[in-house]
């Protein structure tokens, strides 16, 4: 038996000697240089987030959302204005009255801003700065030439190989230790102190959040007398962290004449303009917000491939990848959570509608006043500055929900609030024209047309038309009124 033993043991001990353990190969880091804007570059180092990354330029699966409906080719776009003709009337005189589509994936941020009717980016350099990664340095080199010269004299100064590069490694992560960064100094750092929040002080899941509020939030473009582009701001001055209200937002951009970017043309009124509010309505004391969830958390979910767990680099809604975000949270099944998305978002376009049309409503009424006025009929000052002040919080709270992504869902009891504000600003707005219009002895039809053929058809320099197969289904019925 000892005999045995010593064998045994001779012999494992020969197999060892024979056959040492490989040892584990070095792993040699690669460094990303100070500056690198290559995504290639860093994919050599993190090969996995790399290869997720680069799917955000893969169609997304249709049928997925009710709403935010999928790609089959990268060649599709969704008219938003023909998704919700009222638009076309709030919106005439501006770029977004022209053509105004669903978003793609971050791959084609700049690409679509190539296809789009230039009266898109007619603001100049200054609408590059959610969508290169160069916008950063581009605005320090050249400061206020980066926001006022012409879009394509500021794309041309981008390198050739990256001219098509929409968000990329270097706007979220540091090079050295791929932390979480803020990349757009010049206007996320300066909201954040406007509201009293030290970025540096910022926890890695805030910083999860905030990377994304560096572009998704709403921004207004400041304008000289010239109304040419000189500067960009979040109109959060007077807001708080977790509490950036709709009110303080429409607040600050009816008090700052330099922000009034355009003219509607409708009304004639000089108007600001709410853009993609993400951040804004998720963070006001929303349900995922006060439970502790990112941005990242629901549109990045870990994942794994292969031996690796990482965070998803494609970003994209949870319902594109079949809730699995959801899930690793909620207990319920699949099916239960997609009917709850849904009916959220039931419930908010049925509210967008009614606040949509009800504002565009008291906008020809408004069109219909300054006519009577131009033919010599006087109009009740008092009557009309007031309905102007309600027709405009009207609109805002309107743009505000209806330019935001998720049709409610980040927080739906701020969304159902806030448009049901625009509902009731509107309808106080329509009540008070009809009165000035009757005392002066004008007659108001019952139903006001809304002409919203000659809006939507034959705009810009493509002739997009109206696409009546493209209507979303209205839950309230209201707009059946006015198609």
């Amino acid at each position: 038996m000892k005999l045995a033993v010593l064998i045994l043991t001779a012999a494992t001990a020969l197999v060892l000697l024979g056959c040492p353990p490989q040892k584990a190969e070095k792993v040699v880091p690669v460094k990303i240089a100070d500056g690198d804007y290559d995504p290639a570059n860093w994919g050599k180092a993190y090969p996995v987030e790399y290869d997720l990354w680069k799917m955000t330029a893969e169609p997304t699966p249709a049928g997925k959302s009710k709403y935010k409906k999928g790609y089959d080719t990268d060649r599709i776009t969704y008219d938003k204005l023909s998704e919700f003709p009222f638009l076309a009337l709030l919106f005439h005189g501006w770029g977004f009255g022209v053509e105004y589509n669903e978003p793609r994936g971050h791959a084609y941020m700049v690409k679509d801003q190539l296809d789009i009717d230039p009266s898109r980016i007619g603001a100049g350099g200054v609408c590059l700065t959610c969508k290169t990664p160069y916008a950063s340095k581009l605005e320090s080199e050249l400061g206020v030439s980066y926001y006022m010269d012409p879009w394509k004299d500021i794309h041309a100064k981008i390198p050739e190989k990256h001219r098509e590069l929409g968000v990329a490694c270097i706007d979220c992560h540091d090079n050295k230790d791929m932390s979480l960064k803020i990349s757009r100094e010049f206007t996320l750092t300066k909201a954040l102190e406007e509201i009293g929040v030290d970025p540096a002080k910022l926890t890695r899941q805030e910083m999860r959040s905030i990377v994304c509020a560096q572009c998704h939030v709403t921004y207004n473009v400041v304008k000289n007398e010239n109304m040419k582009s000189v500067g960009i701001y979040f109109p959060w001055k007077g807001s708080k962290w977790g509490d950036i209200s709709v009110e303080n937002v429409i607040k600050q951009i009816r008090a700052d004449k330099s922000v009034g970017e355009w003219k509607q043309k409708v009304t004639g009124f000089k108007m600001a303009f709410i853009r993609h509010p993400e951040f804004e309505l998720l963070s006001r004391d929303s349900v995922h917000w006060k439970a502790g969830a990112s941005c990242a958390d629901c549109h990045m979910p870990y994942t794994k491939v292969g031996a690796s767990k990482v965070s998803d680099h494609r970003v994209t809604s949870p319902l594109k990848s079949d809730l699995k975000a959801c899930m690793q949270c909620h207990t319920e099944s699949k099916e239960w959570l997609k009917g709850q998305i849904v009916a959220i978002q039931d419930r908010t376009v049925s509210l967008i509608m009614r606040a949509g049309y009800a504002t565009a409503t008291a906008a020809k009424l408004l069109e219909k006043v300054h006519d009577a006025k131009a033919g010599g009929v006087t109009i009740d000052p008092k009557l009309y500055d007031k309905a102007r002040d309600y027709y405009e919080e009207a609109f805002y709270r309107a743009n505000y929900i209806g330019a935001e992504n998720s049709m409610g869902f980040h927080n739906p009891t701020e969304a159902m609030r806030i448009l049901g504000d625009s509902v009731a600003f509107a309808g106080k707005a329509e009540g008070l024209l009809r009165q000035a219009l009757a005392k002066s002895g004008v007659d108001v039809p019952l139903v006001v047309d809304l002409e919203l053929d000659k809006y939507l058809n034959n705009r810009g320099k493509k002739k997009l038309m109206f696409q009546k197969d493209m209507v979303i289904e209205d839950p309230s019925g209201v707009q059946q009124k006015f198609l």
